[in-house]
């Protein structure tokens, strides 16, 4: 069931960083691992030779893939994964023999008995035939969420798709050479070089050879409006449906303003060139491949989508140039993406950019935070909480080893790492020495504290102001109950004069501090630049509402209920928490109490500011419902008149206005 839930701060539901389609975590989605993989895997492909045939019309793919690999240990089975609907026909070694194999349905899994056993560290290769219809999300490995695709009006098959043999999931590198035949008329985007398509009158072959190391493997085949352009020297090509062609000059100087930017922080990337690709909208929000960024087409909106095109595109150095050694270092990659994001909003928006994109990636550092990030193989990788803790918190660790090192150490720390493990998986010892050696400081207390602990600290401070001869002296406390915490913390004193900041090192729950000042202080405010992750009333009714919102797509209705009530609690006049709870209700068409929780939203702070155009908007749509036209035309009304056109709601009123509202029946009882 998809729901119509508006995001926190007003943004289209597919492009914000909260909310994600067909209830799971668009971030997580090129992390997603069957449960059997936590284990480490026993081979290591090197090479792929790939032929695959796409027939749109029967959704049909067919496919002969030689596929070459290292034994990491004494090896009698090979293992690899492959898309439940698709199905080998033959598999052959390299003496020719036909080879009997297991199919493991639920995990993706093909199990290939070897005719001899292959030594640690030896080589050999397989051959694959192999083919089905790739038509639903049923069998995907992600049941439901269709991440390999084919189609009349366009195709897809993303590397997390598994529509080839794989082993080692984005942790293992590989080269390829893929050929690709398609039906006349249809271009074919895939990473590599390309080689000029083969044409027919009824077929075209294109060609993609990748020779670095990496993550090659995703295709996406249509009819696209294409635009070519080459900012600062980046080959860059926008590839969008026709009905989004005005868009694509937009997206095309976005993109090529955040690749340089990416390129000056961190370095060159692997290639100079980016293909910005449209995905149908029935599939993940984003994905990543080399030298590729897609997008959903529902995130493909008039507003340029900066924010997660900034993200896909920063997975070109956090995924395809450096990738993670295991499970537990996907925060490596996928938190430094993430902050990567952050780090450009605060590019172009300035510290209000910085503060709020802190603000997102902290409730998402604190939703789930029971588990230790080290600790991560644990956790189901569908689960919101292995997606909370790689790209959220892991983006906060980024966030604070910035403020540990200061500014020119954290950049040097992170030019350094990604150069030195280009194309090569890199753990969290790796990223800490490099840190080490960049700036001078032991930092294994900094990365045991946020790795291998959980919680987060909540501030409280006491003090007393003493004039002095110069000035004044403030002798205080700051307090919080994690007995191991130590950072360094900014104190910040509004005086009757200009404003003092201050360094202090907190340690254990009682931190002593004194300083001297030349104004009175009148307040005090730790951290007041959030450099810190931690807990507070606000960061409490963030989580909580973020949490109810994540149960409302999984179709967990009463305990997103619950989580919306517990963020009342902390703050009852919240008209976000309100306006969560009207739209459970508004589902469950209990249309009364959605009635009052709407009006409650209208009352309440008016934080966010969108939540009183909408509040009318759903308003009006109840009174239509139950047959109150004229009140229905007056809340219509009204949201035109907030002048709030946050995902298109000024046309939502208007639409309305002119025709009552009626809600969609399932039909057949589904």
């Amino acid at each position: 069931m998809a729901f119509s839930f508006l995001a926190d701060g007003g943004m289209p539901k597919a492009a914000h960083r909260g909310l994600r389609l067909a209830a799971l975590p668009a971030a997580l989605i090129l992390l997603l691992l069957p449960a059997w993989a936590a284990e480490k895997p026993r081979l290591e492909v090197n090479d792929y030779q790939i032929d695959a045939e796409l027939v749109p019309a029967a959704h049909r793919l067919k496919a002969h893939a030689v596929v070459k690999f290292t034994a990491l240990e004494d090896l009698n089975v090979a293992v690899f994964e492959l898309h439940n609907a698709l199905h080998p026909t033959r598999i052959v070694d390299t003496s020719g023999h036909s080879l009997n194999f297991e199919r493991i349905s639920q995990d993706s899994v093909i199990r290939v008995p070897l005719t001899a056993a292959l030594p640690r560290g030896s080589s050999s290769s397989l051959t694959f035939d192999y083919e089905g219809l790739l038509e639903s999300g049923d069998d995907s490995p992600v049941p439901g969420l269709k991440l390999a695709y084919i189609s009349e009006d366009e195709s897809y098959l993303l590397y997390a798709g598994r529509w080839f043999p794989m082993s080692g999931y984005n942790t293992n590198r590989f080269t390829s050479t893929i050929r690709v035949t398609v039906p006349a008329g249809l271009t074919v985007i895939g990473s590599g070089q390309a080689a000029a398509p083969q044409s027919s009158a009824s077929h075209s072959v294109y060609t993609f050879a990748s020779t670095r190391l990496g993550f090659p493997g995703t295709l996406i085949a249509g009819k696209f409006a294409s635009e070519h352009s080459d900012p600062g020297g980046v080959d860059l090509t926008v590839y969008f449906k026709p009905n989004h062609k005005e868009l694509i000059s937009a997206y095309a100087e976005t993109a090529g303003r955040e690749f340089q930017y990416f390129s000056l922080l961190y370095g060159g990337a692997p290639a100079p060139v980016l293909k910005v690709v449209e995905l149908p909208g029935d599939t993940v929000p984003n994905a990543w491949a080399p030298e590729i960024a897609a997008l959903n087409s529902q995130s493909v909106t008039p507003k340029t989508n900066y924010r997660l095109l900034a993200d896909t595109i920063a997975h070109q150095w956090f995924g395809d140039e450096v990738s993670p050694a295991s499970k537990p270092d996907f925060w490596i990659t996928e938190g430094g993406a993430r902050y990567s994001e952050v780090r450009y909003v605060q590019q172009v928006a300035g510290e209000a950019g910085l503060e709020e994109g802190v603000k997102d990636v902290s409730v998402g550092a604190l939703a789930y935070d029971n588990t230790p990030l080290s600790q991560v193989s644990k956790l189901d990788a569908f689960s919101p909480e292995f997606q909370s803790l790689v790209t959220d918190k892991g983006a906060m660790i980024y966030h604070m080893l910035r403020w540990e090192l200061g500014e020119a150490a954290f950049d040097k720390t992170m030019r350094a790492f990604i150069k030195q493990y280009g194309a090569k998986p890199a753990t969290t010892d790796d990223l800490r020495e490099v840190a080490e050696q960049q700036s001078g400081q032991k930092l294994s207390g900094f990365f045991t504290q946020w790795l291998d602990s959980t919680g987060a600290p909540e501030f409280k401070d006491k003090y007393t102001v003493y004039r002095t001869a110069k000035g004044f002296r403030v002798v205080g406390e700051i307090t919080q109950d994690l007995d191991l915490f130590r950072m360094p913390v900014e104190l910040k004193i509004d005086t009757d004069g200009p404003s003092e900041t201050k360094r202090i090192d907190v340690a254990g729950t009682d931190s002593a501090y004194t300083v001297e000042t030349f104004g009175k202080p009148r307040r005090i405010t730790i951290d007041p630049n959030n450099w810190v992750l931690k807990n507070s009333p606000d960061l409490k009714l963030r989580t909580a509402i973020h949490r109810g919102t994540q149960l409302v797509q999984e179709g967990d209705l009463a305990a997103a209920l619950l989580q919306f009530k517990n963020a009342l609690d902390i703050s009852h006049s919240s008209s976000l928490a309100h306006f969560r709870i009207a739209e459970v209700y508004f589902l469950q068409h209990n249309y009364q109490s959605a009635a009052n929780e709407y009006r409650e939203s209208l009352n309440g702070d008016g934080d966010p500011r969108w939540t009183e155009v909408w509040s009318h908007i759903q308003l009006g749509k109840i009174y239509d419902l139950t047959g109150q036209r004229e009140r229905a035309t007056n809340e219509y009304r009204q949201a035109l008149n907030t002048n709030d056109n946050t995902q298109g709601a000024q046309d939502e009123a208007r639409k309305y206005l002119s025709a009552p509202y009626q809600q969609e029946r399932p039909r057949n009882g589904g």
